[in-house]
């Protein structure tokens, strides 16, 4: 089972709705340079509502989503440079100046009773010659055989892996595995797991889709997610090395290089911080680093994720 999970880190995404669509370069390229070191299988970057997304609707960048993936695509070795799309906000030509940037994988996301609006995006991903997935974001709102239904979908349009997306953090543990199952015994292509932590299951959730079988698995350093956070990277490595499924993460480098990468960026008083949960948590962070208290491994790393409320008036993971 390791060495078939792929690992897809969304920190330069979804963590994206945390600071507000503020990330800069150099953030981008430290950030992005950890995961490859640490062995995540894909990096995704984009803002955090996908390409396009930059708006007044749904937030300015501060910087173009273009810059930062090009900054990504140079120092990434061996993750795939990764981007999401929602139809109605990215558009094709927003997908074709992300591959010609040097993106590989696109996961195409959509509400999940709507995958029939992501056919034409996941056949141009296809004709691109990208690898594609399929995102089933809010999927706690529907049963696991309408999730199926939806899933097959978007395996007909060419999609090679489809995503339970649990975009509210809604699932429980049997809810989780019920979906993955359901969609793993509806498709012949591969399935994920998106996990948000609202309920302090993701870790717990992400480890019941891969026992029935989702081998497309998503983290954030520290949960670095909307609302109350994502799966955190850094725990699920811990927790697959302990039980004998890594599949090839550096658990020391995510545990640490990773978590200060990205701990610059929440002390980092020019980045206003937007996700109520990791507000709480990081606002004494930064007080404490603000007091003398530093900004090493041992300070950083030490502010773990909790819960939180969901993200307000928002359906993108």
């Amino acid at each position: 089972m390791s060495s078939q999970l792929k690992i897809c880190d969304v920190s330069l995404r979804d963590g994206s709705h945390v600071v507000r669509h503020q990330f800069t370069v150099e953030q981008v390229v430290s950030i992005a340079s950890a995961l490859d070191a640490a062995g995540v299988a894909m990096v995704e970057v984009s803002h955090g509502d996908g390409l396009g997304g930059s708006s007044l609707q749904y937030g300015l960048s501060r910087t173009n989503e273009l810059e930062l993936i090009r900054a990504a695509r140079a120092v990434l070795s061996r993750a795939k440079l990764t981007v999401l799309l929602l139809p109605g906000i990215g558009t094709r030509e927003d997908l074709k100046a992300a591959h010609d940037l040097g993106a590989e994988v696109v996961r195409v996301a959509t509400h999940c009773t709507e995958a029939d609006i992501a056919q034409q995006h996941i056949a141009y991903a296809r004709e691109l010659g990208m690898e594609v997935a399929g995102f089933l974001m809010m999927a706690h709102m529907i049963p696991a055989t309408q999730l199926a239904a939806q899933a097959k979908q978007m395996e007909s349009y060419g999609a090679h892996a489809v995503y339970v997306t649990d975009s509210a953090g809604a699932l429980t543990v049997d809810g989780a595995r019920d979906r993955v199952r359901a969609i793993r015994d509806a498709v012949q292509c591969e399935v994920g797991f998106h996990g948000h932590n609202n309920l302090s299951l993701a870790v717990a959730n992400t480890l019941a889709a891969i026992g029935e079988g989702a081998t497309w698995i998503d983290g954030a350093v520290r949960g670095f997610g909307a609302g109350a956070g994502n799966t955190a990277t850094e725990v699920l490595a811990a927790v697959l090395d302990r039980i004998g499924h890594n599949p090839g993460l550096d658990v020391a480098e995510v545990g640490v290089r990773e978590t200060v990468a990205v701990g610059a960026v929440i002390i980092d008083p020019q980045i206003p911080l937007h996700s109520p949960t990791i507000v709480g948590r990081e606002r004494r962070l930064r007080h404490g680093c603000r007091a003398g208290l530093g900004t090493g491994p041992s300070n950083v790393a030490s502010s773990r994720s909790s819960v939180g409320s969901s993200r307000s008036g928002r359906t993108t993971s």
